[in-house]
């Protein structure tokens, strides 16, 4: 299949180093992008009615589930009603399906507060488990909160804890060692995510989906996601649905093997993902951060708060202007990911392990999502997970 953003201005003339193939030199170019030059003109942005780019006439209409979830049940997950969501697709990606934000005015603001301030607390798991101590561990937002509320006043300061955060995984949890999950890994999925995933994937045609995992990921501005295909999960029928808020991103969806050269696309604050079917197990990674243009700002469609006022049976909890204030001031320069996934097939079972894969420790692995000031962890990056 052929992918437009292998060819379009200065990425052909980028010279492709030593055994290197066409996905990675797509990935170090926009790794080493300028925002404001024409770098970024063959990145689709799907913001725009109908996606915006060179390789915008490669974007579809994708036709949605509407009448499998009802308007109620969008708003307590803080959804539009599906019959007003833009939804397309790619051509030469069938199962691909892009959301651009349906969230209503002001919700991104609980999911937000939900990956910094709850999500992150144990029993999850996160990446400063393995180089610290479960106690001091035990609530990074608490120990955050006010590092990050006098950000602006002294920027030399240390970074806070939640500024370290650079994984967390919910539900079954992902041996990144082992690349596995296992039945005795476990702990309690977050009802109200699980609730806002079954509602995206019913309107994408996936009526029954479990959300049993989830990987969230924390980037910086210098943070970059490694080249890698989701296959852990045990069923690979249901869909990846993939959850982005705060600084946008560039997003690289390839083929299922890395000399298939990949199609750029924007992700801003908001938007949704979907990989399904045959787009499910393909390559993606994610090159680079945006800085906002504006300077150090939010995206404007977080200006807006939260109602005061929710429905009764809301899955979706207020959000006080101070525990918003530590949000703004850390997704001033970041971004928050989260991807969920159905591990098993109904009625179907982990596979017997060995006992001696049982007693491995789960936290052996490095983080996958990676800072450009550790050559470490670059070559870590630079693997298929």
């Amino acid at each position: 299949m052929g992918k437009m953003a292998a060819v379009v201005g200065p990425v052909a003339a980028l010279a492709t180093e030593p055994g290197e193939d066409a996905f990675r030199k797509l990935f170090r170019f926009y790794r080493q992008s300028r925002p404001g030059t024409g770098d970024l003109g063959g990145v689709i942005d799907f913001s725009a009615a109908r996606g915006t780019g060179p390789g915008a006439s490669k974007v579809v209409r994708s036709q949605l589930s509407v009448s499998s979830v009802s308007e109620h049940d969008a708003h307590r997950a803080g959804l539009q009603p599906v019959n007003k969501w833009r939804a397309y697709g790619l051509e030469g990606y069938p199962g691909f399906i892009f959301i651009p934000n349906p969230f209503l005015p002001g919700y991104q603001w609980h999911w937000v507060k939900q990956c910094l301030k709850l999500y992150s607390q144990k029993p999850n798991v996160c990446n400063l488990d393995k180089h610290m101590a479960e106690q001091e561990t035990q609530d990074v937002w608490e120990q955050s909160k006010e590092f990050l509320r006098c950000k602006e006043m002294n920027k030399r300061r240390p970074r806070s804890l939640l500024e370290k955060l650079r994984w967390v995984t919910l539900g079954y949890h992902y041996n990144w060692d082992s690349k596995k999950y296992s039945a005795d890994h476990y702990t309690p999925f977050p009802s109200d995510l699980a609730f806002l995933s079954e509602q995206v994937a019913a309107a994408c045609g996936f009526q029954g989906f479990r959300a049993e995992a989830g990987i969230l990921n924390y980037y910086r501005l210098d943070s970059t996601l490694g080249i890698h295909v989701d296959k852990s999960e045990l069923d690979h029928s249901k869909p990846l649905l993939s959850f982005s808020f705060g600084q946008s991103a560039i997003f690289l969806l390839g083929g299922l093997k890395r000399d298939e050269a990949p199609t750029a696309m924007f992700m801003h604050s908001g938007d949704i993902m979907v990989m399904s079917g045959f787009s499910r197990l393909l390559n993606h990674a994610v090159p680079r951060v945006l800085p906002n243009p504006e300077g150090e700002g939010l995206p404007h469609c977080l200006d807006t708060p939260l109602p005061a006022v929710l429905p009764r049976d809301s899955v979706v909890e207020p959000c006080s202007l101070e525990d918003w204030q530590v949000c703004a001031s850390y997704l001033k320069t970041a971004r928050v990911n989260m991807t969920v996934r159905q591990v098993l097939a109904t009625d179907q079972d982990f596979p017997l392990e060995h006992m001696e894969e049982k007693k491995r420790d789960n936290l052996t692995g490095f983080c996958h999502l990676n800072d450009q000031d550790s050559q470490i962890k670059r070559a870590r990056l630079n693997s298929d997970s």
